[in-house]
Parts: C-alpha cells; structure tokens; sequence
C-alpha cells in the first residue's frame, strides 16, 4: 500500500505549480526508443517503456507540456547541448565524465548492474573479444580491460554480433540482457560475474537549465517518497530489480 507522505520535495514542487502553469512551455524529451525495458517503439510507432511512464507521470506532477523525441544514442549527448530536446531520459547512467558536459538529475534508477551474455559458458572475458553499445560506460569498461571492444551503435547490433560470431560475449546492463536470455531456450546464458558501474541512471538536461532540473527532482523524489517510484520499477524490471 502507497504510503502518502508530505515531503520537502513536495512541497517546494507545489510552490512551483502556479509558476509552471502560467508560463506553459512545451519540454521535449528525448529518449533512444531502442533499449527495452526502459525505452522501444510499439506497434503503434509510440515509445512506450518503463521510461515513457516515467516521463509523463514527472511532467504531470511537475505541470510541464511534455513531447517524447527519438535520437540515435551515439549522438544523444551532443544534441541536447545543440538545444534538440530539452531532457535526456534514456537509461543513462550518471558518471562522472558526462557530467563534466551537461547535468544530471538525481537518479531514478539505482546503480545497477552490468552483466556478460555469451552462447558458451567457457567464453574468455579477460582477453576476448567483447562487443557493446558505443558511448555507454560498458564500452568504457571493456576498453581499459585486457578484452578486445568491438562498439555497436545499437544494443540489438551487440547481441547479434555474439549470434553470428563477430564477440565472444556483450556487455550490457543486465536489465537489458535478462529478456534475452529468459526467451532464447538455453541457447544465451550470463557468464561470469556482475559488474556494478554508475551512479545510477538519471534524466540528462543542459547545464544552463537549473529551474527545470529543480523541478524534475522535485518530481522524482515524490516519487519516491510516496512508493510509486518502486512500483513502477518493480513493473517493467521484475520483483529482483533493485528499488529504493
């Protein structure tokens, strides 16, 4: 049962309702549309995902006029700065050196785990060959380790590359790969161990923008506090996902 709990963070996204309201601007949010469960395109040509929720419920809570946009992910980054969309949520994980180049909300996912999925459990990790998503921070991993990376500008391209023999294994978040090896009859399996990265995943915004971040947080954390956050988490990532 949700627990209704009145919040700083509640209270001061109140205190900006009337604000929001009386100076309507349309945000635009963008997202890959390629990364289930967090984020794909349904049969209806519509992001749906665990991120799609997400969005529209923090901009009703925040009274914000919200669009979903789609952009490759290699590119996600660099067109936000350039003023395509206005927020990135799209399973980014916060680090460090992305946060050197724009901001970072809280997260709103907790630091999960990355995990290898291979077709043989006697795959060698620390000097085979490894495929993963360009730009993301298991690519980064992969690079400063003894395997040798081969980047995918799509997560479908990293796991079809361990189907024709192009990787050894993917390296990707588990999350991602769970679906993969659930559905693939023993023919996909997790081999050796997890890997924690990040600090968790947090929507992406412009550094300039701090009157909107104040908001999504705001946002985020009633939340939260209220419990539905982990409802919402539980849902589209199954009772083992890590919640708050």
């Amino acid at each position: 049962m949700k627990k209704l709990i009145l919040t700083t963070a509640a209270l001061a996204l109140s205190a900006g309702m009337a604000t929001a309201a009386s100076h309507a601007t349309t945000v635009r949010l963008g997202t890959e549309g390629a990364y289930p469960p967090y984020n794909y395109i349904d049969d209806n040509g519509e992001v749906a995902g665990f991120e799609r929720e997400l969005g529209d419920k923090l901009c009703e809570l925040a009274e914000l006029t919200c669009e979903w946009v789609t952009n490759d992910w290699d590119s996600i980054i660099p067109n936000l700065v350039s003023g395509n969309y206005d927020v990135i949520i799209a399973g980014m994980s916060i680090t460090d050196e992305r946060d050197q180049v724009i901001d970072f909300t809280q997260n709103y996912l907790p630091p999960a785990t990355s995990a290898y999925m291979a077709m043989s459990d006697d795959v060698d990790l620390d000097s085979g060959v490894i495929s993963a998503q360009t730009a993301t921070i298991q690519a980064g991993y992969i690079a400063e380790s003894g395997a040798t990376l081969v980047e995918f500008a799509t997560p479908d391209e990293t796991i079809a590359a361990v189907k024709n023999g192009e990787a050894d294994a993917v390296f990707a978040d588990k999350d991602y790969l769970v679906p993969y090896v659930a559905e693939s009859g023993g023919d996909l399996m997790f081999v050796g161990p997890d890997v924690p990265l990040g600090g968790g995943v947090g929507l992406g915004l412009r550094e300039s923008d701090t009157e909107l971040k104040g908001k999504l947080d705001a946002a985020i954390q009633v939340l939260k506090d209220d419990g539905s956050l982990n409802e919402m988490i539980v849902k589209w990532f199954g009772p083992d996902a890590l919640t708050y």
